[in-house]
C-alpha cells in the first residue's frame, strides 16, 4: 500500500522514514496536525508521540509557508532523565522568525497510551502569542511563557495513529470537541468453514476446511462494521451514525492479506454533521450500523479523501480526518 503520509523518524534507531515505513514493531506513533497562523502566513503544526520499550518521545514541527521545508525539535523523555520533563527549545523558521516549544511533563499521566491524557502542557510560541496550547495545566502554560493567547484558534486538521497488534487494534477518538470520546477497535479474524466429505476419512475432511478471513469494527464496544470475505472487499467503505454525526469508514487491508513481512492496514474515519445543531453531541447514545456500503478503493492521495464526502444534501462535511495505521505482527 502506499500513501502519501509518512512518519517522522522521532528515534533515528526506531524509525525510517526513507520510504514511510516502520521497520521495527512495537514503536508507537501519535501525530496530531493543525492549521494556524504563524508570522503571517497559514501553517501546518504537527504534535508527534512516539513510545517503545525505552522511551517516549515529543517532536514538534513547523511547515515552511510554502509547504516545502520544514523545520522542528525533538525531546525525548527517558525515565533517567527527569529534568528533560519539563523545559523549552527554540528554532527559526524562514527568515529568521524565532518559535519557541515549552513543555511540562513531570507529572503527565498517560494511561497506557501514546498522548498524554491529563497534567501536562506543551504550548508553541512565535511573536509573544501562544499559536499552540495543548494538554489541561493551560493556566500553568499561560504564567511560564509570560504570552498571550493568539487571536486565531489553531484548527485540528487530522490525527495519525500507528498501532501495533497480532489481530485487534484499537484506538479513542472524539470527533468534535463537544463531542464525547469513542472507543474504536478494529479485528480481523479467520473463521474456518469446513465443507462435506459424506463419510470419507479425516484427512478429506482437513482438505475441505477453508479459512475465510472477516474483519469487525466496533464502536463503544458494540458492532458496527462486519465485513465477511475480506480477501474480496479488502478494500471498501462504510457510513456509520453517531447521533448527529455520520461518520464514513474507510479501509484498504491488501497489504495484511496478500503481502509478505510486516506491513499495515490504513483505516481512515471521517465525520460528517447531519445537521447544524451540535448541541446534543455530548450524548451517550450508541452508534449504529450502516445502511449502505461499497468497496471502492481508497485514493492513493489520502489527505484528499474529504472530498469524498462533499456534496451531499443536508450534510456538511468537517474538516477533520483520523488515519490509523494498523501494522499486522505475526
Amino acid at each position: 500500500m502506499q500513501d502519501s503520509i509518512g512518519i517522522p523518524a522521532c528515534f533515528s534507531s526506531s524509525i525510517d522514514d526513507r520510504d514511510g515505513a516502520v521497520t521495527r514493531s512495537g514503536q508507537s506513533v501519535y501525530m496530531s496536525v493543525y492549521r494556524t497562523k504563524i508570522a503571517g502566513h497559514c501553517r501546518i503544526i504537527t504534535i508527534t508521540w512516539c513510545k517503545n520499550l525505552l522511551l517516549h518521545g515529543l517532536s514538534v514541527s513547523v511547515e515552511g509557508p510554502q509547504g516545502d521545508t520544514q523545520f522542528s525539535c525533538k525531546v525525548e523523555l527517558k525515565p533517567w532523565y527527569f529534568w528533560r520533563k519539563q523545559g523549552s527549545k527554540r528554532f527559526t523558521v524562514d527568515h529568521g522568525k524565532e518559535i519557541e516549544v515549552f513543555w511540562d511533563l513531570k507529572a503527565a499521566k498517560f494511561n497506557g497510551e501514546t498522548e498524554p491524557a491529563s497534567d501536562y502542557y506543551v504550548a508553541v510560541v512565535c511573536d509573544q502569542e501562544v499559536v499552540l496550547l495543548l494538554g489541561d495545566l493551560k493556566k500553568d502554560a499561560y504564567r511560564r511563557t509570560g504570552c498571550r493567547p493568539a487571536l486565531i484558534d489553531p484548527i485540528l486538521v487530522s490525527k495519525k495513529e500507528h498501532v501495533f497488534g497480532k489481530r485487534k487494534f484499537s484506538t479513542r477518538a472524539k470527533f468534535h470537541e463537544k463531542g464525547r470520546c469513542h472507543e474504536i477497535s478494529i479485528e480481523c479474524k479467520n473463521n474456518r468453514i469446513s465443507s462435506s466429505n459424506n463419510g470419507g476419512d479425516i484427512v478429506e475432511c482437513l482438505r475441505g476446511v477453508q479459512i475465510q478471513p472477516e474483519m469487525e469494527i466496533r464502536f463503544d464496544g458494540q458492532l458496527v462494521i462486519h465485513v465477511k470475505h475480506l480477501q474480496w472487499k479488502f478494500r471498501g467503505n462504510e457510513s456509520i451514525h453517531l447521533n448527529k454525526v455520520r461518520v464514513e469508514v474507510y479501509w484498504d487491508v491488501h497489504d495484511w492479506l496478500f503481502s509478505p513481512g510486516l506491513k499495515h492496514a490504513l483505516f481512515i474515519f471521517k465525520p460528517v454533521f447531519l445537521s447544524s445543531s451540535l448541541s446534543s453531541m455530548s450524548s451517550s447514545s450508541p452508534p449504529l450500523s450502516s445502511s449502505s456500503s461499497s468497496t471502492t478503493p481508497l485514493s492513493t492521495q489520502t489527505e484528499s479523501s474529504g472530498s469524498l464526502l462533499e456534496g451531499r444534501s443536508g450534510s456538511e462535511s468537517s474538516d477533520f480526518c483520523l488515519f490509523l495505521y494498523a501494522w499486522k505482527t505475526e
